[in-house]
């Protein structure tokens, strides 16, 4: 799963329990198939929505960290190797936002050159670029949530495994942007970065497969969570 192996270059979300009220159009049954093997379901489906984050917890009113940003078609997730004799919460919670426009990416052949690693990658650290937010849209709001959408996306490649980002933010309320990215033959864009708000600067470190690929942006907000399903591992 990208978010997880990249993790370097990714800032996870993760949130306490909300007090959203439960999505009554979406129902979430998970189902231990081994003592410490997890399969989530969950059926129904949020007009409008990007995706839906999947999230689990140890506590009833614990901590929740994101497992995944599952796109809008999907219907399960397998949470595998959990901790024995422990509980486990799962929920889901849609996002929503507008994506920018789409930009291609070919990187140069080969890996990162010898001491690579250790230069100064600055250049890949988040930040909000002067200049860069403008005539803000309220993207909570379906009503003008398409205005909200990032423009003038940019690429720059920095190495044969480094491409940097920027972007003109144009979100009033986003929880966060998402970076997201569709290499050459996937049929999808799955997320490859969590973002905090307001963010028009960014670079990526790509993984084996990604040498040529599309990315685009999209600020988000989430709307409210579906239900709470537990289980509890054994030995």
């Amino acid at each position: 799963m990208r978010l997880s192996v990249a993790a370097a270059a990714i800032v996870f979300a993760a949130a306490g329990c909300a007090a959203d009220t439960p999505e009554a159009g979406v129902r979430l049954t998970a189902t231990l198939t081994s003592p410490t093997h997890a399969e989530l379901h969950w059926e129904g489906l949020e007009p409008g929505a990007a995706g839906r984050v999947v999230e689990f917890a140890t506590e009833e009113n614990g901590q929740y960290t994101v497992l995944q940003y599952a796109p809008p078609q999907q219907t399960a997730f397998t949470h595998p190797d959990l901790i024995p004799e422990t509980p486990f919460f799962y929920r889901l919670r849609p996002y929503f936002g507008p994506a920018s426009a789409e930009v291609e990416v070919t990187l140069p052949p080969g890996e990162m050159a010898p001491g690579s690693e250790q230069a100064d990658h600055g250049w890949a650290e988040p930040k909000a670029l002067p200049g860069t937010s403008v005539a803000p849209v309220a993207i909570r709001d379906e009503r003008t949530r398409a205005g909200g959408a990032a423009t003038d996306l940019k690429a720059a490649v920095k190495h044969a495994n480094g491409i940097h980002f920027t972007w003109v933010d144009h979100a009033a309320d986003e929880e966060g942007y998402l970076v997201e990215i569709r290499p050459r033959g996937k049929p999808e864009f799955s997320v490859a970065a969590v973002l905090d708000a307001n963010i028009t600067s960014f670079g990526l470190i790509t993984l084996p497969d990604e040498k040529v690929a599309t990315f685009r942006v999209r600020p988000y907000v989430y709307g409210a969570q579906s239900n709470v399903a537990q289980v509890r591992t054994g030995t």
